[in-house]
């Protein structure tokens, strides 16, 4: 079996349905993956489906998964559904993240709450199910945020929900090092997708957009590539934050 493929591994893809997780799910059935596609919110179905017929079309398998992954024993029955679907899990994606722009002196304990669940907890449980049920030689990966490198206002919550996962990524990679598995966090700049701009005034996007390569801001296309890379050939890589951002900034 050529390296460059995933001919006859299984991915888990957590917010695996559209955007960046939809790409990540295609792309990978089109290196010859079977896929388990995770969503959480009913209004994402469709796009689930979608994302299957697209990984079915491509020759593999696929199963679409839900769960509000905040819950640690919804994680640990993702991972077992997929295992029971699909067979031993071999890659593990996480690209479950919630954003907020909102100045720390207006966060209510709620917000501060949901931001720390999603972005922190939810990754947290997520490597721990990896650690428990990802193949020997298996990968697991989790998006973060080039706002680790940053420094900004307006995005307490989220940067900070994010940060600890630099923490579990590498922990984890020690952890798991014993069997072969290969733990990293990949850390985009701002995003062209709807959650991106719901946050930010048009003033603020080109700001962004002037802070990288081309005065533009990063493609959910720069990003799953790397994810692909790291689940192949690039296995070598471990315990690393991977700032990808088209030089937007770094540390």
């Amino acid at each position: 079996m050529s390296t460059h493929t995933l001919e006859g591994k299984t991915v888990l893809v957590a917010g695996g349905a559209k955007n960046l997780g939809g790409l990540i799910s295609r792309q990978a059935a089109e290196a010859g993956a079977n896929v388990a596609l995770h969503y959480n919110s009913a209004s994402t179905r469709a796009d689930a489906e979608e994302t299957l017929a697209a990984v079915e079309a491509a020759g593999g398998k696929g199963v679409i998964l839900t769960g509000d992954l905040t819950v640690p024993d919804n994680v640990a029955r993702l991972f077992a559904d997929a295992e029971s679907a699909l067979g031993r899990v071999d890659v593990a994606v996480n690209t479950v993240g919630k954003v907020l722009r909102k100045p720390i002196a207006d966060t209510t304990e709620a917000e501060y709450d949901a931001m720390f669940d999603i972005n922190s907890k939810a990754a947290y449980f997520f490597i721990k199910e990896a650690g428990r049920h990802v193949a020997d030689g298996g990968k697991v990966i989790t998006i973060v945020t080039s706002l680790l490198g940053a420094f900004t206002d307006g995005y307490s919550t989220y940067a900070g929900g994010k940060s600890p996962v630099e923490h579990f990524t590498r922990a984890a990679a020690k952890e798991f090092a014993e069997r072969g598995i290969s733990v990293t966090a990949i850390a985009p700049g701002p995003m062209d997708t709807p959650f991106f701009y719901g946050q930010e005034t048009p003033e603020r996007v080109e700001f962004h957009r002037s802070q990288a390569m081309g005065g533009q801001l990063t493609q959910i296309e720069d990003i799953s590539p790397i994810v692909r890379f790291l689940a192949t050939e690039g296995w070598w890589i471990t315990g690393q934050t991977i700032f990808a951002n088209g030089g937007y900034t770094t540390r």
